[in-house]
């Protein structure tokens, strides 16, 4: 074939891949005569020509940002040119396997040769994460390794910036692989740090169990298993089993983070190997490689020094229901009825002290209500009314939620036709007839959020307040100027076991907000992921 020229300097030399995002060649760069990866931008053909001009101008402009990323475990991007009508992306070329070719050729990787891996990726992915950009398509197949044992990340083509735009087109539309696409990314159509942390893990699990965490026979029954489902059950993964369930869990509040995950890598990266049970199913081929051995110099794949977790504003959607309406399958989409919406609560009133000691109480019967906004409405509450999104939106909501914009100086994403109203400091947001509760208090900032949520912890389980007190996690979250995240069960006064996230954020050196939700317990899964488009969406005003 006739080998083309691309912007005058990079010739086409072979085909070495294709996917659902374009073509990527091994081309010599004539100037300086090495040879380099060049991928072609190639829409998919069921796009819209107004939005394949989007995804045209996004991946230079995304693809640019990546460039700035300069570390071991990231493919290098040295050049993104225009040329015959399409975006094309220069990059490093790798001499390599993908772990996709690598598990279709010799089966399932060991645990200790996976964690290696997955220590690489990660890796990439913190330093990724660190410059705002996220991968949004990590899978076997971007994963390579070279024959003397570097690991890289490849293919940024689906990148995106925090802060950036959350979504291709419309809701619950998303590009990428079903198998390695996160549950709340499938169901809404957007990214943050979490969803790749997601595909890190079902990346890992094919590596070591020969096949994805959800194979199935087509998109969207795999993506049906994923909004419904848990992972298939893992019969390798041996000291990969910890690090795999935490990365894999359904709800990203839940989910391992980066910094949590590396010391389960690293202790799965140097355990003995596990002894192999004739009774297991042989990966594919035929053949059993539980304990297969590494390339040449494999064993020295170890990710370099991790740079701090990053300090992103996650681009987490919402609309989590009970069915899921299926779409195009190239468009791997998932979208969600809106069947229940969690609620929140804050912070009925400044507190003066630090309480100390104390245990979970032993009554059923809780002898007031713990947070604010808990009981029945007043008569003077109102409906919220539906008002058109505020200009600079960075997404829609989902049918049946509405932009809110507070006196008390923050703008959130609220349900409409819930009644609003105030109690001091605190605007409430109820359900009609329900349960379920929304809020946002405003406060003076706190010197640590997470003290602070341990300190409220201690004082409402020593006072009584949460009989039944269950903690499902309280940790820091890097948000504006710090906050920290609280999430916890107890039973009210009737006696029903409810279910609270409650997120304290220092949006100034000297002014907090704490964004609550509330839901009974059995509700939560359905309503849990409202909560991080309410987070997404909360913006202070003044």
């Amino acid at each position: 074939m006739r080998q083309l020229l691309i912007a005058g300097r990079y010739r086409l030399v072979d085909l070495v891949g294709t996917g659902g995002m374009g073509r990527v060649w091994r081309a010599r760069d004539e100037m300086l005569h090495r040879d380099v990866a060049v991928k072609e931008i190639v829409p998919p053909a069921w796009l819209a020509e107004a939005e394949r001009e989007d995804l045209r101008r996004r991946t230079l402009r995304e693809a640019r940002t990546a460039a700035r990323l300069n570390h071991p475990n990231v493919v290098r991007i040295y050049d993104v040119v225009h040329d015959r009508e399409s975006p094309w992306i220069v990059m490093e070329y790798v001499s390599s396997r993908s772990v996709e070719q690598m598990i279709a050729s010799d089966g399932p990787l060991s645990p200790a040769r996976t964690a290696r891996i997955g220590l690489a990726v990660l890796a990439a992915l913190r330093a990724a994460h660190s410059a705002g950009v996220l991968h949004r398509d990590v899978k076997p197949h971007n994963v390579l390794v070279a024959a003397d044992g570097r690991v890289v990340l490849t293919d940024f083509g689906l990148a995106t910036f925090t802060g950036g735009d959350a979504a291709m087109t419309g809701p619950g539309m998303i590009l990428g692989s079903p198998h390695f696409v996160a549950p709340e990314r499938a169901r809404d159509g957007v990214s943050d740090p979490r969803t790749d942390l997601w595909s890190l893990g079902a990346t890992l699990y094919a590596a070591v169990e020969g096949q994805p965490p959800y194979a199935r026979d087509s998109a969207m029954a795999t993506l049906s298993a994923l909004a419904t489902e848990p992972p298939d059950p893992m019969r390798r993964a041996g000291p990969l089993r910890p690090v795999l369930t935490g990365l894999l869990q359904r709800d990203p509040w839940r989910r391992l983070t980066a910094a949590e995950a590396e010391p389960l890598l690293r202790a799965a990266a140097t355990a003995p190997p596990p002894a192999v049970d004739a009774r297991r199913p042989p990966g594919p081929g035929g053949t059993s490689t539980e304990t297969d051995p590494a390339p040449p110099g494999s064993a020295d794949v170890h990710a370099p020094p991790s740079p701090p977790p990053a300090r992103l504003e996650p681009l987490v959607g919402a609309g989590r229901g009970r069915r899921v309406a299926l779409g195009s399958a190239m468009a791997v989409l998932v979208l969600l009825s809106t069947v229940g919406v969690g609620l929140a609560l804050a912070d009925r009133r400044e507190r003066q002290a630090e309480p100390s000691g104390g245990g979970a109480a032993a009554s059923p019967t809780a002898p007031a209500a713990p947070f604010a906004c808990a009981d029945a409405s007043p008569p003077a509450a109102r409906p919220v009314p539906s008002v058109p999104p505020p200009s600079g939106a960075r997404f829609r909501l989902v049918p049946g939620w509405t932009w809110h914009t507070d006196p008390a100086g923050f703008r959130i994403a609220a349900p409409v036709d819930w009644l609003l109203w105030t109690e001091d400091t605190v605007t409430c947001f109820r359900e009609p007839g329900g349960a379920r509760v929304l809020s946002v208090e405003a406060s003076a900032a706190r010197a640590d959020p997470t003290l602070w949520w341990q300190a409220e912890e201690r004082r409402l389980t020593g006072d009584g307040s949460l009989p039944g007190y269950h903690r499902v996690d309280i940790s820091a979250m890097d948000i504006f100027d710090g906050g920290a995240v609280w999430e916890c069960g107890w039973l009210n006064a009737a006696g029903e076991r409810m279910h609270t996230a409650r997120l304290l954020a220092n949006t100034s050196a000297d002014r907090a907000y704490t964004v609550s939700w509330l839901t009974k317990e059995f509700d939560w899964q359905v309503n849990a992921t409202y909560f991080a488009m309410i987070r997404q969406s909360f913006t202070p005003t003044t």
